[in-house]
């Protein structure tokens, strides 16, 4: 949903106008997501693609890549994914900062967790 994405208050649900899924983002916003999502930088050439498992240092699977690339303008590897929100919270294996592990194609790559957007000009 948009609120697993960070982006629950781009839905209008306050709007009298119904839509296919306003009620699932009603329950979202109300009850809380399961998920979230983050960005990762990685080392290297080697980018994580959609469907890459996540993991925490102990081995534990906290999510999956949904997309990812080289980035020519940063000079490294990012990616999106969904974690777990007791992962992605303060203290957390997948919290701003902290180091996790993804698999691409049967090695393990360490990827730093960090804030979205990737990149941002400044004026």
């Amino acid at each position: 949903t948009p609120v697993d994405a960070g982006l629950g208050i781009l839905a209008a649900t306050k709007s009298k106008d119904e839509f296919v899924g306003r009620e699932a983002i009603i329950a979202a916003k109300e009850q809380g997501t399961t998920q979230i999502r983050i960005g990762l930088a990685g080392e290297g050439k080697r980018a994580a693609r959609g469907g890459y498992e996540i993991r925490d240092a102990e081995g534990n699977r906290i999510g999956e890549v949904t997309s990812g690339a080289l980035s020519p303008t940063l000079g490294h590897p990012v990616a999106m994914g969904y974690v777990t929100t007791e992962a992605a919270s303060e203290g957390g294996s997948a919290a701003e900062g902290s180091t996790v592990i993804v698999d691409i194609r049967g090695k393990d790559f360490p990827y730093t967790v960090i804030a979205l957007p990737f990149y941002s000009r400044e004026k």
